[in-house]
């Protein structure tokens, strides 16, 4: 049986604030499977981006153990973190980020570049994710000549261009219209689920989160 993508145990993180202790996660415990699909769902500040960031292993402070692909995060120093969150998880937020200076297939090209593929191969990747999600011919714009949703839908591609296991979004359709952002989900779950990776969702929309396999509720620092 193959082991989990994630496996979260006792995972906790605290704030100090004017003084005062403030507990964001308490004690997470979960398994995700190759291939599952899962939606957290809470309202903002309940902590979903801060669960995201550490199963993301981008900030340190968490208690408890995280595993990503069977890896143990804490057993590994920040040059070898770094390099399991490139080789093994993409990001996808709310928020593009895409480099403005370049265009839309240089901004799905160039994580490719660093993980060490060749140029070539990193832009064959990209046109095919690319022509997937509808922007064959958008591939040479830059993010200020795309729509909202052509941006995001760069963005979906970036996080895909390494073909990891996991895949984290963080309210990816939240800046969006409801017609663009069901599009774009649409479009993100088909491609995840055509490569096989494992993805978590976090979102406050109660009706996007019923089209993934399975829904966790983040409520008061805990998953209900």
């Amino acid at each position: 049986m193959n082991s989990p993508v994630v496996e979260l145990k006792g995972l906790t993180r605290s704030f100090e604030q004017g003084g005062v202790r403030i507990d964001v996660l308490r004690g997470i415990d979960l398994a995700i499977q190759p291939g599952e699909i899962v939606a957290l769902l809470g309202p903002s500040g309940s902590g979903k981006s801060t669960m995201l960031q550490a199963v993301g292993l981008l900030e340190g402070g968490f208690g408890g153990s995280i595993a990503i692909c069977g890896t143990q995060a804490s057993a590994l120093n920040s040059d070898q973190r770094t390099a399991l969150r490139r080789d093994r998880i993409g990001f996808v937020y709310q928020f593009h980020h895409l480099l403005p200076d370049f265009s839309a297939l240089e901004n799905v090209v160039l994580p490719q570049l660093v993980a060490g593929k060749g140029q070539a191969e990193a832009e064959a990747r990209a046109l095919e994710l690319l022509q997937a999600l509808g922007l064959g011919q958008r591939t040479g714009h830059r993010p200020s000549q795309l729509s909202g949703g052509e941006q995001q839908r760069v963005a979906v591609a970036r996080a895909l261009a390494n073909k990891p296991a996991l895949v984290l979004a963080d309210e990816p359709t939240g800046n969006l219209d409801e017609a663009t952002a069901d599009k774009v989900l649409g479009q993100f779950l088909e491609l995840v689920r055509g490569a096989g990776s494992s993805a978590i969702v976090a979102t406050h929309n109660e009706r996007l989160a019923r089209a993934m396999d399975r829904v966790l509720r983040l409520h008061e620092g805990r998953l209900a």
